[in-house]
């Protein structure tokens, strides 16, 4: 039986405008609404770029439940709930899925890390308490940890394990994916490797260019889908150059700073993230404009 994909294309993972201690969600539902105009195929919410790891669950529950009453089903909704405790993923995972979200992102346990037939029970625990698709979250740079082959394998067994969002940025283990799972979709979690994924087969990108150039990367991925591969491969080299700067400190210090340079309300940025350095904020304002994004 073939797996219910979540979403094609775009995929924004989209900033928490903060207001000191607290999501302001006026904010957040501006930038839901434009990223829904410009053409955004699904919201993810409470990712990385989110600030997720800042925030309590009350509040992390709070902004999935605002997020999935604005779209109001215009755009799936895809809600961050990993853990490195499984019980707290868990947990996360059935109120998202009762609070109306349609997937879940589930990335690897953090810190404590685990092995790899660790994995299979975590993500394997999770699976069971929940029906909705989940979308595994292999980005070792950050977790220390990355899914095997084998484990791929096996998770893929189950039913609403659906996808993986490939943030390792090894191409060659993306491929192995491609060849050796293909019961899993494939989205980019490097906006710098959009249509290098899709090449292998990849079904579209979770974005954090998509903050603040929607409309491009929607239809970066939508000139792949329908086959303008060349028009696809210039937009991606002729946009590098900003999804570099956006990465030009931590994540999401940049995107969050370049939406409010553009005069939209990102908030402010939750400590331990602090505002960008004078040298590198130059840089990112240098490149924006080039983008005549300010």
């Amino acid at each position: 039986m073939a797996k219910t994909l979540p979403f094609t294309g775009s995929g924004v993972a989209i900033i928490t405008p903060f207001d000191g201690n607290t999501t302001n969600y006026d904010a957040l539902g501006e930038l839901i609404d434009w990223q829904i105009e410009q053409g955004t195929d699904a919201i993810i919410i409470c990712g990385t770029t989110g600030e997720a790891s800042t925030m309590p669950d009350a509040e992390h529950l709070a902004a999935i439940e605002y997020t999935v009453e604005r779209v109001a089903k215009r755009v799936p909704v895809i809600a961050g709930t990993g853990s490195n405790e499984t019980a707290h993923a868990i947990e996360l995972s059935k109120k998202a899925e009762e609070l109306g979200a349609d997937g879940l992102l589930q990335v690897t346990p953090y810190y404590n890390k685990t092995t790899q037939k660790g994995l299979i029970a975590h993500f394997g625990a999770i699976a069971d308490a929940v029906n909705i698709p989940i979308i595994l979250y292999n980005v070792p740079s950050r977790t220390g940890v990355n899914i095997s082959i084998p484990v791929l394998k096996e998770l893929a067994k189950r039913d609403n394990i659906v996808a993986i969002k490939e943030a390792s940025g090894n191409i060659s283990y993306t491929a192995q994916v491609a060849a050796e799972v293909p019961e899993l979709y494939i989205y980019s979690g490097n906006d710098d490797m959009i249509v290098p994924v899709m090449s292998l087969g990849g079904k579209g990108v979770i974005s954090v260019l998509a903050n603040v150039m929607p409309k491009e990367t929607h239809e970066l991925c939508k000139a792949y889908l329908d086959g303008e591969c060349t028009k696809a491969t210039k937009m991606q080299l002729d946009l590098l150059d900003l999804v570099n700067a956006l990465f030009i400190e931590v994540n999401p210090i940049p995107v969050k700073t370049a939406i409010n340079l553009m005069g939209k309300n990102g908030g402010n940025l939750r400590l331990p993230l602090v505002d960008m350095a004078d040298d590198t904020l130059a840089k990112l304002k240098a490149v924006m404009a080039k983008h005549s994004l300010i």
